[in-house]
C-alpha cells in the first residue's frame, strides 16, 4: 500500500528539533574539567617522581586519569581524553622529550599499552553507565505504567483517565497524542457519533485510527506495515478485542524506537483492559437488571395466579348465590353477599393498582408528574379512600398547622399512604393514626454523605398492634415479603415495596420505626423543596 492510500500520509515536513538541553551542556563543561583537572593532576605527580622513579610508574598517572575521567565523559570523549593524555605524557616524559620521537622499541610498547587499557577501560565504563541510565530508565517506566495501571484498575470509567493516558504518550512521543474509543459496539462504517475522540484530529489520522481499531494492528514506523508515516497508529486491544485506537505523533526519528514502541503499545493494552472490563462491567448489570425483571415478571405472575385466586373465589360465589338463590335469600343475606363483592373487588383493585405502579416506578427514565399540593388535600384524598372500609372509625388524623406545599405526585402520594393505612387497620386491633408534621434538622446535621440536611415533612401511619419482628425490619420493604402477621390478611406482597418505591421517587425514604408501648410508625421522610418566586404568585 502506497503512501497516499494511507490515511494520514504526509510529505514533506522537516522533524521539529528540539532547542539544547542545558542541563546536558552543563554537566557535559563539568565533565571536561574534571578531565583538566585530572589531566593537571597527572602531569604534576609525573613531574614531582621524574627522576625517582622509572618511566612505567609515571605512565600509571596517566592511564588513572583517563579511567577516572570516563565515569563522567561520554564514550568518545574519554577515548579523546585519553589519546590526549597519552600524546602529552610522550611529549613530555618519553626520551626524546619535547618531540614526538620515540628512540626505544620498549617505549612504544609502553604508550601503546597507556592507550589501548585506557581506551578498553574507558569502553566498559561507558557500556556499565549506557546500561545503568537503561535500568534507571525502564525502571522509571515500569513505575510510571504501574502508577497508571493501578489509576485505570481503582477508576469506574475509564475515559476519566484518557488524558493521564495521551499525556504519557505525547512524553513518548514528543508531541501531542490523540484517542479514539468506542462507546459501544463496533459501527458498521467508521461513524464520528459511534467513538469518543481526545485530541485534535484532521480527517486522514481519524481515517487511520478507525483503521488501526478495525483491523487491531499497529501501523508506523518499526511495525512492518506503512513505515513511512510521521506517526504510531496503535490500538486499545483486550483478549480477542480492540476498543480503541491511539495516534502517537513522533517529533523526530529518535523517538521511533522499538522501545518507545513497545512502551507506547504497552499503555494502549493497559487502557483497552479497562475498556474491556468496563464493558463487561456494563453487560453484566444489564444482564442482572434483565434476569431481576424476569424475576419480578414471573413472581408477579405467581402471584397473581395465586393471590387472586381468592377473591375471585369469592366474588363468583357470592355472585353465583345472587343469581340462583337472589329470590330464596333475605335481604340482609343479599346485601352481605354484595358487600363481600365490593371488599373483594377494591381488593383486587388495590393489589392490581401497587403491582402496575411497582412495574411502572422500576422502569428506567420514569417521570412523575409533579405539581405544588397541599399536605391537607393529599391527606384527604387518602382519608376519602380509607372511609369507605367498615373499620375506619379507628382511624384519626392529625396535621400540624403551617406546613410548606409539597412537590409532589398526588395521586401517587395518595397511594402510598392508602397502602400504609390499608396495612395498619389489617394487622392492628387498636388505634391507627395519620399524623403529618415538619421536621427541621439539627444545626449542622449531615446525611451519609456529608451533604447538609434540610428540612423535611414526616407523613407517618402508626398503630398499636404486634409490631414487625426483628428479623423482619430489614426485608419488610422488599417485593412479595410479607410478615408473620399476614397470614389472615390478603395480599401480594408488594404494597410496602410500592411504598418505598414512591418515596424514593420523590427523593424521599420511607422508615419503620418501632413504638415505644408496641406497635409500629410507617414514616414517609418527605424533603421540601423551596418554591420559586413565580409558583407563589
Amino acid at each position: 500500500m502506497s503512501a497516499q492510500t494511507f490515511p494520514g500520509a504526509r510529505g514533506g515536513q522537516a522533524a521539529a528539533r528540539t532547542p539544547p538541553d542545558r542541563a546536558r551542556l552543563l554537566r557535559r563543561a563539568l565533565g571536561w574539567a574534571a578531565a583538566a583537572a585530572l589531566w593537571g593532576l597527572a602531569w604534576t605527580g609525573a613531574t614531582q617522581l621524574d627522576h625517582h622513579t622509572d618511566l612505567a610508574n609515571q605512565a600509571m598517572l596517566f592511564v588513572i586519569a583517563p579511567v577516572v575521567a570516563s565515569i563522567w565523559l561520554s564514550a568518545p570523549a574519554a577515548f579523546a581524553f585519553a589519546l590526549f593524555c597519552t600524546i602529552s605524557f610522550d611529549w613530555g616524559f618519553v626520551p626524546p622529550r619535547g618531540t614526538w620521537q620515540i628512540d626505544h622499541e620498549r617505549h612504544a610498547v609502553l604508550l601503546a599499552a597507556m592507550l589501548v587499557v585506557s581506551w578498553l577501560i574507558a569502553g566498559l565504563l561507558a557500556r556499565l553507565r549506557a546500561q545503568a541510565a537503561a535500568a534507571r530508565d525502564a525502571a522509571r517506566w515500569a513505575a510510571r505504567l504501574q502508577s497508571v495501571g493501578e489509576a485505570l484498575r481503582d477508576s469506574a470509567d475509564p475515559l476519566q483517565q484518557a488524558e493521564p493516558v495521551a499525556q504519557v504518550l505525547s512524553e513518548l512521543g514528543g508531541r501531542p497524542a490523540a484517542l479514539l474509543v468506542l462507546r459501544d459496539e463496533m459501527p458498521p462504517t467508521d461513524q464520528p457519533e459511534a467513538a469518543w475522540q481526545h485530541g485534535e484530529l484532521d480527517a486522514d489520522e481519524r481515517a487511520g485510527l478507525w483503521l488501526s481499531l478495525r483491523q487491531s494492528q499497529a501501523f508506523g514506523p518499526g511495525t512492518g506495515r506503512h513505515g513511512e508515516q510521521p506517526a504510531w497508529y496503535l490500538p486499545l486491544r483486550s483478549r480477542g478485542a480492540s476498543y480503541g485506537a491511539a495516534l502517537v505523533r513522533l517529533a523526530e526519528p529518535a523517538h521511533a524506537s522499538d522501545v518507545g514502541r513497545m512502551r507506547a503499545q504497552a499503555l494502549c493494552d493497559l487502557l483497552g483492559v479497562a475498556l474491556q472490563r468496563a464493558a463487561l462491567a456494563r453487560q453484566t448489570e444489564a444482564a442482572r437488571g434483565l434476569a431481576q425483571t424476569q424475576g419480578v415478571r414471573n413472581a408477579l405472575l405467581a402471584s397473581i395466579s395465586h393471590d387472586y385466586r381468592t377473591p375471585l373465589a369469592v366474588i363468583l360465589g357470592a355472585a353465583s348465590s345472587l343469581q340462583d338463590q337472589g329470590e330464596r335469600l333475605s335481604a340482609v343475606q343479599r346485601a352481605r353477599l354484595a358487600a363481600q363483592i365490593v371488599e373483594e373487588v377494591e381488593q383486587l383493585s388495590r393489589m392490581t393498582d401497587n403491582t402496575l405502579q411497582l412495574a411502572r416506578l422500576d422502569a428506567p427514565g420514569v417521570t412523575l408528574r409533579l405539581d405544588w399540593e397541599s399536605a391537607e388535600e393529599v391527606v384527604g384524598t387518602a382519608l376519602a379512600h380509607a372511609r369507605r372500609r367498615a373499620d375506619s372509625k379507628r382511624l384519626r388524623a392529625r396535621l400540624e398547622p403551617g406546613l410548606p406545599l409539597l412537590r409532589c405526585d398526588a395521586m401517587l402520594l395518595s397511594q402510598l399512604l392508602d397502602n400504609l393505612i390499608d396495612n395498619a387497620l389489617k394487622y392492628s386491633e387498636g388505634p391507627v393514626e395519620l399524623v403529618v408534621r415538619q421536621q427541621l434538622p439539627l444545626p449542622g446535621e449531615t446525611d451519609a454523605s456529608g451533604a447538609a440536611v434540610g428540612p423535611h415533612v414526616v407523613l407517618a401511619v402508626r398503630d398499636r398492634g404486634a409490631g414487625v419482628a426483628p428479623a423482619e425490619r430489614t426485608k419488610v420493604f422488599e417485593v412479595f415479603q410479607r410478615g408473620d402477621g399476614a397470614g389472615q390478611a390478603r395480599g401480594a406482597g408488594v404494597g410496602l415495596a410500592v411504598c418505598r418505591a414512591i418515596a424514593r421517587a420523590h427523593g424521599g425514604e420511607l422508615k419503620l420505626r418501632t413504638r415505644a408501648h408496641g406497635g409500629s410508625s410507617f414514616e414517609l421522610w418527605l424533603p421540601v423543596v423551596p418554591m420559586p418566586i413565580e409558583a407563589q404568585t
